[in-house]
């Protein structure tokens, strides 16, 4: 059965991605601000004074106008009164405006052929530069026009991202090829705007099929776009607006090309962006800033997706100083709705992303991240459900042992069960019963951790027990409501139909908490087998609604069903377990 954390790793949802926020500039607002018809500047919804009436006839201000004439208007030469332009500009308006609103004007068609001429022009604009620069090398009077020319042709391929059908024939011409090089142009604003297209044409809000956007991509690589980004990313200096912008999108680059797992693989083995991310995450800055949010996010996406990239981060002491930069957090909260409170959940998601393997689990143990989470469970705030979720990860698996040592010992246990016995969400609940099952698959048998776990569940007349069958009764009616619809709803589909429904049909039952429902019955399961009062009280809860150990040997027994033995990442230890436990159940 695949773990509850799944979810954790699903990709993320379309339309998330974030946009880079520019500061406001008040030269361009100034700039910005619209001229009415008549000449004046609207207010942008400030108030204003009205004229107030007066009872004396005095003149005031200007002449008026003169009187016009039957055609509206008036004399001295039809000038300057009215609009304040003459009849000649007014008809060259017009025009234009019928132009604008679709009047004579046929909108070009963008396609082959317009792709062809676009192609064409962008190369000679590159060729020209390139050209006066090699010419004239110590004089930028006489390239810059070329530059400057290069850089209105390169953003115009933006409207390539409203035409992804068009990628293919892009990457056919040699386009691509020729854009990704401007990152490695000596002008750093030519090749942040490059960057900017780059991550544009490859955003996943872009309607794209999968093989248009592999077209475009794999063209990119073949380009050695990978490591012209990090050339930039050394190059840029954060200290200026536009180099910061420029890596902003480099960081956006990286995002969009990581939704295929082999690009995250080159990137973790062939660059050294993961050293570099892991150093960004670390820059002091009094307000944590958008780039420093944005390093964190990508370096949790690599993390979850490359085992390599993970192997190389454990080299670098990279839990530790994950741990130190989490420990401020232990007690103080980041403000709600800020760079800071993302980074925090940046942090804790690459923390997370690495302890599924071994040498993660020993990392962490090394660098004591159990302690500081147990301290993040007493004390803290935002941290303590960040840090539940931390520690089931840590359990988990069949190399979990240690840290479940380790958890014990270190006086643990009062506060997991003391967060065990209050009401939580869903996914903390989830998390406090992985650990207890955590616990009692991978605590040695007669050990002094094992019998302290028990002797939890045991004491004040068994309420952990009560607890956690409370926690049962909860989900396994939930699940019970939507196994009933989908039991409808197969009484009313084909055997092929139902077949195709069957994923959204398990997505439907972990959403109403299978999951906690099998957990939880694994753990009573181990209770059952552990110890003689432990199952007494156990059938005498489920003899109150007429139940007895059946029910939870059913939730085994499907449990048991569900493990993919083909899978190289199946768990051989944990099905044993399920076996075991389902003939104690008998």
């Amino acid at each position: 059965m695949a773990s509850i954390d799944d979810l954790f790793k699903k990709p993320y949802a379309p339309g998330s991605k974030r946009k880079l926020e520019i500061s406001e500039d008040p030269s361009a607002i100034y700039k910005a601000t619209r001229v009415s018809t008549n000449g004046d500047v609207k207010s942008n919804g400030k108030a204003t004074v009205e004229d107030k009436e007066d009872d004396d006839d005095i003149e005031a201000g200007p002449a008026l106008p003169p009187e016009e004439t039957e055609d509206g208007i008036g004399d001295e030469d039809r000038r300057f009164f009215g609009g304040g332009i003459t009849t000649d500009t007014a008809d060259a308006l017009n025009y234009i405006d019928g132009l604008d609103q679709g009047g004579d004007a046929k909108a070009e068609k963008i396609d082959a052929s317009w792709l062809r001429k676009v192609a064409l022009n962008f190369e000679r604009k590159i060729s020209k530069n390139s050209e006066l620069r090699a010419k004239f090398d110590n004089d930028p009077q006489k390239f810059m026009g070329s530059e400057a020319d290069l850089d209105a042709e390169l953003k115009s391929l933006s409207i390539l991202s409203d035409h992804p059908e068009l990628y293919g024939e892009f990457a056919k011409l040699g386009c691509v090829t020729s854009l990704v090089s401007l990152l490695a142009h000596e002008n750093t604003d030519i090749a942040i705007d490059a960057i900017e297209i780059i991550d544009e044409l490859t955003d996943e809000n872009v309607e794209a099929e999968q093989e248009q956007w592999d077209l475009l991509v794999d063209a990119m690589l073949d380009g050695d776009l990978l490591s012209l980004l990090y050339g930039n990313v050394l190059r840029l200096d954060e200290a200026n607006e536009s180099d910061r912008a420029g890596l902003y999108h480099v960081l956006g680059v990286l995002e969009n090309l990581s939704s295929r797992a082999a690009i995250v693989e080159s990137i973790s083995k062939n660059t050294s962006f993961i050293p570099w991310l892991l150093k960004r995450v670390q820059q002091k800055e009094a307000v944590v800033s958008q780039n420093k949010q944005y390093s964190a996010e990508i370096l949790a996406i690599l993390l979850l997706s490359s085992p390599p990239g993970r192997l190389l981060f454990f080299g670098l002491n990279g839990i530790d100083i994950l741990l130190q930069l989490l420990s401020p957090y232990r007690k103080q909260d980041p403000a709600k709705g800020t760079e800071e409170e993302e980074y925090v959940e940046n942090l804790f998601d690459s923390v997370t992303c690495c302890l599924d393997d071994s040498e993660g689990k020993a990392k962490f143990l090394e660098a004591e991240g159990i302690e500081l989470c147990l301290i993040m469970l007493r004390e803290g705030k935002m941290s303590k459900p960040r840090a539940l979720r931390v520690l089931d990860h840590a359990l988990g698996g069949p190399e979990g042992g240690p840290c479940c040592q380790k958890l014990v010992e270190a006086a643990g246990l009062k506060a997991i069960f003391s967060a065990f016995m209050k009401k939580h969400d869903k996914q903390t609940t989830e998390h406090l019963l992985g650990t207890l099952s955590s616990m009692l698959r991978s605590l040695p048998g007669n050990s002094a951790e094992r019998i302290r776990l028990l002797a939890k569940f045991v004491e004040k007349d068994y309420e952990k027990i009560d607890r956690t069958m409370k926690i049962r009764r909860e989900y396994a009616s939930k699940v019970a409501a939507v196994d009933q619809d989908i039991q409808r709803e197969k009484s009313r589909l084909s055997s092929a139909e139902q077949e195709d429904m069957g994923d959204e049909w398990l997505s439907r039952r972990m959403d109403a908490g299978l999951y906690s429902l099998q957990t939880a019955d694994v753990v009573l399961a181990w209770l059952v087998a552990e110890d003689e009062g432990a199952r007494k009280r156990i059938q005498g809860l489920l003899g109150e609604r007429d139940e007895e150990l059946e029910v939870v040997r059913a939730t085994l027994q499907e449990q048991l069903r569900s493990v993919d033995v083909s899978a190289e990442d199946t768990d051989a230890m944990f099905q044993d377990m399920l076996a075991t436990l389902v003939e104690h159940l008998q």
